[in-house]
């Protein structure tokens, strides 16, 4: 039987990432991306009562998931944080927490984000042009859309959606908020569908709908946060494991682990050695199976790294 956290969001590379971690049945770990709570499950299930486990999510939704199938709680060495993993460093101090064993990371957004009808995730249905990820702040896909500067939206279209049309989209979108404002994720696509081409469309839709869930977001500000904190946090022998999904993301998390800074601007000591608090415990990343990647589509994209604090 599925629960209702498994149709949430179904985890992925979840025996990849956890076996990643090296995980010591003692130690102190975090899931910065909670969702369905898979990962979260996987690791506990390899904690004694020694162990403690902080998994953050800023979704209200993912909340609801804390709860296993078979209606029990999470055992006491577990603790839900509500908050954008951005401020990971500032809730280890509030729980006392000054260095932990393992940091777990699956980025991107949750299949139940795309699925949910009203939040406007998906070019498949039509909604609010929201895309929050938390519900309670910050401003909405549509706030974006009717009060950014034309030219600011061109950046933002071609940095997050790498789309090299992004001018031209921007131009569109400013004359058609002129005529009335863009409130819904139909209205939006109504505005840009004639932009693209046939053959093309879906794919440079799903882009331009990254790109503009990416700055509502704030994602690669938080991820780059994030991980100055885990590398801050991780204990030495301490493990990085994260899932990115698209070039961008997966751009940062290798600067980090190779070089120690998300720019991945190499350090040299004075004999010209390289400085980098990580070690790569994959230099190759880890893709899903072929197996996987049938069964849940979201994975075909997803590249795994593993990295170890010096």
């Amino acid at each position: 039987m599925t629960t209702k956290a498994e149709s949430y969001h179904v985890p992925v590379l979840l025996k990849e990432s956890v076996d990643g971690l090296a995980i010591k049945p003692g130690g102190i770990y975090v899931d910065v991306t909670f969702g369905g709570g898979g990962h979260s499950r996987e690791i506990l299930s390899r904690l004694d009562g020694q162990g403690h486990l902080y998994s953050f999510d800023q979704d209200a939704d993912a909340e609801r998931n804390i709860i296993t199938g078979d209606g029990l709680s999470l055992p006491d060495n577990f603790t839900f944080v509500r908050s954008n993993f951005r401020y990971l460093k500032n809730w280890m101090r509030y729980y006392g927490v000054e260095h932990i064993d393992g940091l777990l990371g699956d980025l991107g957004v949750s299949s139940h984000h795309f699925d949910d009808e009203t939040r406007g995730f998906s070019f498949r249905f039509e909604a609010p042009l929201d895309m929050r990820m938390n519900k309670r702040a910050g401003k909405t896909a549509a706030d974006i859309v009717n009060t950014y500067e034309e030219e600011q939206l061109a950046d933002i279209f071609y940095l997050y959606g790498e789309l090299k049309t992004s001018r031209r989209i921007a131009a569109t979108l400013a004359a058609a908020r002129r005529a009335k404002p863009i409130l819904t994720t139909q209205d939006f696509i109504a505005a840009v569908e004639p932009l693209f081409r046939r053959e093309r469309e879906k794919k440079d839709m799903a882009k331009l709908f990254q790109a503009l869930r990416i700055e509502v977001n704030q994602e690669m500000a938080a991820l780059k946060e994030m991980l100055q904190s885990a590398q801050e946090l991780l204990a030495p022998g301490g493990r990085l494991s994260v899932i990115t999904y698209h070039s961008l993301e997966d751009r940062i998390v290798k600067n980090m682990m190779k070089a120690g800074n998300s720019e991945g601007k190499v350090q040299q000591d004075f004999f010209g050695r390289t400085e980098c608090p990580f070690r790569l415990i994959n230099n190759k990343v880890i893709v899903p199976s072929d197996e996987e990647q049938s069964e849940n589509p979201r994975s075909r994209s997803a590249k795994l790294r593993i990295a170890e604090k010096k």
